[in-house]
């Protein structure tokens, strides 16, 4: 089995990959040019490929000119959002999805030897564990029981790339002139809009602690009506009453204050500390290989307020594995049912499949360019041919290839 499929289903599979990808042809076609097939014969190498999945050897299996496939992907106008809005419509008009569906926010790092790379620089590798030159890119994916992929993705570009130094650089490399900075987070967020603004059906958003942790993301998400489960650090500070908020009075002789802030009344503590006085419930969350996930979970109402933002009002959820390993995170779902938290909880672990089988299965991060497009840059590189392969891998289990 290959992907979890039969061996009887592969013979059919190259027929299966030609009806998927005829549906995407018009994504890769200009007014003087149709690029569809150098589309194929890429996602086609990738299907086939177990190593060393660099443009030289996709041309090489597949007989076309490996020249002929970078310049594909590195130079060629397509856009990659337009492959990636189809996607999401593809998806949205899938009736079993309607339901019981998330967006998972996350972002994943390709070790670089050098700069020269665009949106390369010194900047933390989660998966080395360490600042070391990078790129990121942040990721969304979509998840509904045994189905998931990526959904959008945008290149991380640090502040030093949107400086006037790496000007030249990022004319030469296809960085659109009106590309600004954005922090990770911000980009994150826009991404979970624009799933909004496409009706792409979701329930929740869940997010590691790097987005988690930002008062701003959670509020904004909030704003727009979104639920979310964000994993937080251990030393987050709550509020266990509603503290009182306003503008302190001024000391005298002192300069008066002019904005509102938590008053000295209220005391914070850190989550960590909370513990003990939890009740947990042992509740069963999925079917994994060998059972099912079966973790223990404590809710708190809480509070959270930081400087310009008002006391806001979350759930607190508790996560304690079997090794008494223990995880947090924040809500704003304060009237769901523990069941329903510990599934949004849990839920994040299909993110972490979708970029190892980016990389493992698929080598995103094998290839040898000077670009990485389709993350925010001009044409579209390896996101969108590896997004619309994971579709496609997906689809053909869940039996979804042929709506």
């Amino acid at each position: 089995m290959s992907w979890g499929l039969p061996t009887a289903a592969v013979d059919s599979l190259q027929q299966r990959l030609r009806d998927f990808h005829q549906r995407y042809v018009d994504c890769f076609k200009t007014q003087t040019r149709d690029a569809s097939e150098k589309a194929f014969s890429y996602v086609s190498a990738l299907l086939r490929s177990v190593t060393q999945r660099n443009f030289a050897n996709i041309g090489r299996m597949t007989n076309t000119c490996g020249q002929q496939i970078h310049h594909f992907m590195s130079n060629s106008p397509w856009s990659g959002q337009a492959v990636l809005q189809q996607v999401r419509a593809e998806i949205a008009h899938i009736e079993e999805f309607q339901t019981g569906s998330m967006l998972l926010l996350d972002e994943s790092a390709d070790e670089k030897a050098t700069d020269h790379t665009v949106g390369a620089a010194k900047q933390h590798n989660g998966r080395l564990g360490k600042v070391e030159t990078s790129q990121v890119g942040t990721f969304l994916a979509f998840v509904n029981h045994d189905v998931w992929t990526w959904v959008d993705g945008e290149l991380f570009l640090p502040e030093a790339w949107c400086g006037a130094p790496k000007a030249k650089q990022r004319k030469k490399l296809g960085v659109p002139t009106d590309r600004e900075f954005a922090t990770k987070i911000e980009l994150g967020f826009k991404m979970i809009v624009r799933a909004k603004d496409e009706g792409l059906p979701f329930e929740a958003v869940g997010c590691d602690t790097l987005y988690g942790r930002s008062v701003w993301l959670r509020r904004q998400l909030d704003a727009q009506a979104i639920v979310y489960m964000a994993d937080v650090p251990v030393d987050t500070q709550v509020y266990l009453r509603c503290p009182e908020y306003g503008v302190p009075k001024s000391q005298k002789g002192g300069k008066p204050f002019t904005k509102p802030r938590v008053l000295a009344s209220a005391k914070a503590v850190e989550v960590r500390t909370l513990v003990e006085g939890l009740q947990f419930a042992r509740i069963r969350v999925r079917a994994v290989e060998r059972g099912f996930l079966e973790d223990e979970f404590a809710t708190l109402r809480v509070w959270t307020a930081r400087d310009e933002y008002a006391p806001h009002e979350e759930v607190l959820l508790v996560r304690r594995d079997r090794s008494g390993r223990l995880y947090y995170a924040l809500s704003n779902a304060v009237s769901a049912t523990i069941e329903r938290l510990a599934w949004m909880k849990c839920a994040r672990h299909f993110i972490e499949r979708s970029n190892q089988e980016a990389k493992s299965e698929l080598g995103w991060d094998e290839h040898e360019s000077a670009q990485l497009s389709g993350m925010g840059t001009s044409s579209g590189i390896d996101v969108s041919g590896e997004l619309v392969h994971r579709t496609h891998a997906k689809s053909m289990e869940a039996g979804t290839s042929s709506r």
